[in-house]
């Protein structure tokens, strides 16, 4: 693409050394998402964003952005703060409830008090207009890597909660005494059983759990928020 110059009121002006991002970071399957009001912003963000290897997904208000059926992979929002109709704080806190991707402000209408309530709503990042391109490029890379990592987690804690489902009533009963470091015998003292069903109750859920130790175990259940008895 070479080097292209954009309107330098919006700090636009992006060279062949920014293709990768800054970061190196392999972004193919992430999507940025951009929502400003401003035709003129969206069409060089686009091309600043593409140019560093993004898939680019373009908004003009809040509202179709709202009913725009987001693909299930890694992403951030690049989001302005002054728009029509819902503004960008108001859609923070909506998309907080029903759940986003990471949040990078880029306005030219920020003050303190907005980028104090933004950040605390958990914004990523809140940049100014005019920007730096290379730090726009890294603010993304970081929110698209804290989706990434988030997806992961919660993939994991999915397949934690499927494998518990599989414990019997009387498995998960036994499980936070298991957790908790009692013997099979205090166990089953604990719950008026004897020590072999215990024993057997234990291998089900170590088997049932994929636990490899105990300690794994102990790990799986702080995911789900057992209590230790």
């Amino acid at each position: 693409m070479g080097i292209a110059r954009l309107d330098d009121r919006y700090g636009l002006q992006f060279r062949d050394s920014v293709r990768d991002g800054g970061t190196g970071m392999n972004s193919e399957k992430a999507i940025v998402y951009v929502l400003d009001d401003d035709s003129r912003i969206r069409e060089a963000l686009s091309a600043l964003l593409s140019s560093a290897g993004h898939e680019v997904m373009t908004f003009s208000n809040a509202a179709e952005y709202l009913v725009f059926q987001r693909s299930d992979v890694p992403g951030c929002l690049i989001l302005d703060l002054d728009l029509p109709g819902m503004n960008g704080l108001e859609l923070q806190k909506q998309l907080a409830d029903v759940g986003g991707p990471p949040i990078v402000f880029l306005t030219g209408h920020g003050d303190i008090p907005s980028t104090v309530k933004a950040m605390k709503a958990g914004a990523t990042e809140f940049l100014s207009k005019p920007f730096e391109p290379e730090e726009l490029l890294r603010a993304i890379d970081t929110a698209i890597r804290l989706d990434g990592e988030l997806r992961l987690k919660n993939a994991e804690l999915r397949a934690i909660q499927k494998r518990y489902s599989l414990l019997t009533p009387r498995e998960r009963e036994v499980l936070p005494y298991v957790v908790s470091g009692l013997l099979n015998k205090e166990t089953a003292w604990e719950l008026g059983t004897s020590e072999i069903t215990i024993r057997i109750h234990r291998g089900q859920i170590m088997k049932k759990m994929a636990a490899q130790s105990l300690a794994d175990l102990v790990r799986i259940a702080g995911k789900l928020g057992i209590p230790k008895s």
